[in-house]
């Protein structure tokens, strides 16, 4: 027989002559034979390392790739690129000096804040790489913050480089744990597994455009499918610790033979995916985190312009408000649309679908409207407001004054009503560019011709509304049914009957505000006195109730007698603003409808005499609730409502929000804990069979016990548990109770009402000297434990089977008091 065994070591000598204490022993090798080396040092240092760390780069590559659509630009590349190399390095050195997984996580934090400067926040950095107190912030707040930014800013976001941290962050994890896994798993398969998440993760914080969804896909499974495949083999083969110079020059020719036979099959299954991927794909767009959740932007702290609306007329009425560079002709400048009605106000919902979301927007905006791109400059001098003025389909918004940083951080744009809000609020000396797409405003004539569509805009409530408004509504549309007719119809009315005032000098009085009330009362009158804000909410509201989706908008526009020249920069005054109602049609979109009657010369205010008090419409006025609801958002009416009130229900209902949600969340289990245990012994106690109330006692002392600590096993028997019971609570007369319970169950004949309740009083007895034996403490744990729910839950038909068992035969052989009955036959068990 051949001395070498067949691993090509040589067998261990037995005898004479053998001076080598190895071969004795049998640890020597054979010629020609090596211990592997992989066998006793970290993979990451062996040549094999350099495989993973190809496939980790392609595979990374193919994930990073899906920042492409959502960032803008090529500026992705750096932090994500960046915060790859530094995951696999960091992920590399834990491997190649066995850190455990807590100095690798330290590793990594140290890495991710001293790198970051350079790689993904710059613009704060010292020199443009050394971290900075401010980068280290920004760092730290982006890692937790970040991922909500990112989801709720409208693309592009290369117009806010603090959101590189996402991509690098990402791109740092995936690859850490992908590398600390390839490295140091002896199954590398798993290193997929954050790949693949990392995957899904980019297209969730992505748009609806793809990048190259099927490139990437390929890329990864080919990647991954023949690393998988290679690192499986290696697996097999390291598990032979010793081999000869024969051996590993066959591994090496099977292992190029595997790799060239995986690569040719996955690369024509590429090929095909290839061509019939994109005849199999989904034609539905895919789901991303940003279309899904609405940005935390509160709207109701910022009141709606429209109550503005006649300040401006009166106080500001020559007053110079701001600056536009260049107004497209028949333009208006937009401050909001309205879509909101609640009875006092008309103001911006944004909760979704018509309405539309307001999100955070930069220097670059994506929008799909075709038009006329323009860049307007706009220099504010006398507006004061959150509501940014604007006009078009905006595709970029760029503050260049001394508070750009914090107006920038807070605009938001919702691109469906075409309305702009910076929460660091717009003030005279502020300027800022529009790059906006425009588009011609249609004739009267072609929207009296077009297709009015519906449209999902918060609903009013009936009791909302003024009172005498849907009369007025059918009656100006008649029986017409096309809804374009039925809205022009509507609007001739109200001009025809309308006189237009804003309450100045010369003109009828009228009141402000655009209440409930404050309508009723403009389009009962024979002639509506009002101007804008009144007309253009009665429309709306006519509209609404004629079927018709209507929304009112404030802005500004030249009037005929401004002195603006097209092609000029036009200077905005208080007297260019105006109101107008915004309908959706299939031809133009949201097209506006102007709402006010033209000026009348013939009719002239009356002379101002002795007279005057006595026509209604001077005593009008008063009504004593109009006050609270039309100026409700007033400084003013605040004060006085506060002084009026004699008891804030709304603060006690705050308070009892406070404090009652948490004594619900805290007593409402301790409640019910107690209640259960009360209904489970009044149900035991007043059980219709009086053997059933017995044994229901017995459970009862069980139970109590159980909660008070003690472990009374489901399987044993009455006087077995009677036994651990008396000995642990010092309680003998347990055993007799036991004893009556089995007699009660188990005896002849059935126990009477009288024996159940006699039963029960020993219960009682019982179960308040067990509990008087233990601290206070051990009582209040016990009257809330769940211990005997619990042990009653793990009850098996087989164990109660088995204990009857052990209860028979124990009666059968002479352990206990089985009563048997006079002809000797056993007696039927009624438990």
């Amino acid at each position: 027989m051949n001395d070498e065994t067949t691993r090509g070591g040589r067998r261990a000598w037995s005898g004479q002559g053998a001076g080598d204490d190895s071969l004795r022993t049998g640890t020597g090798l054979g010629r020609g034979t090596t211990r592997r080396k992989e066998a006793s040092r970290p993979r990451a240092t062996s040549p094999l390392a350099l495989v993973d760390l190809a496939a980790l780069v392609v595979l990374l590559a193919a994930v990073a790739v899906g920042f492409g659509p959502v960032w803008g630009s090529a500026g992705y590349v750096l932090p994500a690129a960046g915060g790859a190399v530094l995951g696999l390095a960091v992920a590399w050195l834990g491997a190649w000096r066995r850190f455990p997984a807590v100095l690798v996580l330290a590793v990594a934090v140290v890495a991710y804040l001293l790198f970051g400067a350079a790689l993904a926040l710059p613009q704060d950095a010292i020199g443009g790489v050394l971290p900075s107190l401010q980068t280290l912030q920004d760092l730290l707040i982006g890692a937790v913050e970040g991922w909500k930014q990112f989801i709720t800013t409208v693309p592009p976001m290369s117009s806010f480089p603090e959101l590189a941290v996402v991509p690098y962050l990402l791109m740092l994890l995936v690859a850490l744990v992908a590398g600390t896994i390839a490295w140091r798993a002896r199954h590398a398969v798993w290193a997929m597994v954050p790949v693949l998440v990392g995957f899904v993760g980019v297209i969730l914080l992505g748009t609806l455009d793809a990048a190259l969804p099927v490139a990437q896909g390929i890329t990864i499974a080919l990647v991954g499918l023949l690393w998988g495949g290679v690192r499986a083999m290696e697996a097999r083969v390291g598990t032979h610790s010793i081999s000869t110079e024969q051996s590993e020059e066959a591994t090496r020719r099977l292992r190029w033979y595997r790799v060239r036979t995986g690569a040719a099959i996955l690369g024509v299954a590429a090929v095909t995916a290839a061509f019939v991927a994109p005849a199999i794909m989904p034609s539905q767009p895919r789901s991303v985190l940003r279309e899904t959740i609405v940005p935390p932007l509160d709207l109701h702290q910022y009141a709606s312009p429209l109550v503005g609306f006649r300040h401006i007329v009166k106080e500001q009425r020559e007053d110079e408000l701001f600056t536009v560079s260049d107004l497209p002709e028949d333009g208006r400048v937009r401050l909001a649309a309205l879509d909101r009605y609640d009875g006092v106000v008309f103001d911006a919902s944004g909760t979704g679908g018509d309405t539309g979301v307001y999100s955070r927007v930069g220097t670059t905006i994506a929008t799909a409207q075709e038009g006329t791109p323009q860049r307007v400059d706009v220099t504010v001098t006398g507006y004061d407001g959150v509501w940014v003025p604007q006009f078009g389909a905006l595709t970029g918004l760029t503050w260049t004054d001394a508070n750009a940083r914090a107006q920038d951080a807070g605009s938001y744009y919702n691109s469906t009503t075409g309305t702009v809000l910076t929460t660091a609020g717009v003030r005279p000396g502020d300027t800022y560019s529009l790059d906006t797409i425009v588009t011609e405003e249609p004739s009267e004539d072609a929207l009296k011709k077009a297709t009015i569509v519906g449209a999902d805009l918060p609903e009013t409530d009936q009791s909302a509304l003024p009172p005498g408004l849907p009369a007025k509504a059918v009656q100006f549309a008649g029986e017409e049914t096309d809804p374009a007719t039925k809205l022009f119809l509507i609007r001739d009315a109200l001009a025809a009957s309308g006189v237009l005032s804003s309450g100045l000098e010369g003109q009828y009085p009228s009141r402000p505000g655009h209440s409930a009330e404050r309508v009723d009362t403009l389009v009962q009158q024979e002639k509506m006195v009002g101007d804008d804000e009144q007309f253009a909410v009665a429309l709306a509201l006519m509209a609404r109730q004629a079927g018709i989706p209507a929304r009112v908008v404030m802005g500004f526009y030249p009037g005929k007698d401004s002195n603006y020249t097209a092609g000029e920069p036009w200077t905005v005054l208080g007297s260019d603003v105006h109101a107008w109602v915004e309908v959706p049609t299939s031809e133009y979109g949201w097209a506006a409808i102007e709402a006010v009657p033209e000026q009348k010369p013939q009719i002239q205010p009356e002379p101002k005499s002795e007279q005057v008090p006595k026509p209604p419409v001077l005593q009008e006025p008063e009504p004593p609730e109009e006050p609270e609801r039309v100026e409700a958002g007033t400084v003013e009416d605040d004060e006085e409502e506060a002084e009026n009130e004699a008891f804030d229900w709304r603060l006690v209902g705050l308070v009892v929000l406070i404090v009652g949600i948490p004594l619900l969340l805290i007593g409402g289990p301790i409640v019910a804990i107690l209640a259960y245990k009360a209904r489970r012994r009044t149900r035991r106690r007043t059980a219709d069979d009086a053997a059933a109330r017995i044994s229901g006692g017995w459970h009862e002392v069980v139970d109590v016990a159980t909660d008070l600590g003690s472990t009374v096993p489901p399987s044993a028997t009455r006087r077995e548990g009677a036994y651990l019971i008396a000995e642990q609570y010092r309680a003998p007369g347990t055993l007799a109770l036991a004893h009556r319970a089995d007699a009660g169950v188990f005896g002849e004949g059935e126990p009477s009402a009288t024996e159940a309740d006699d039963f029960w009083r020993e219960v009682d007895e019982l179960v308040a000297g067990v509990r008087s034996g233990v601290d206070r403490r051990r009582r209040l744990f016990g009257a809330l434990s769940l211990r005997s729910l619990r042990a009653r839950a793990t009850w098996r038909p087989g164990r109660a089977l088995g204990r009857f068992a052990r209860d028979v035969g124990a009666k059968v052989s002479g352990v206990g008091s089985r009563i048997v009955s006079r002809d000797g036959s056993r007696s039927k068990e009624k438990r």
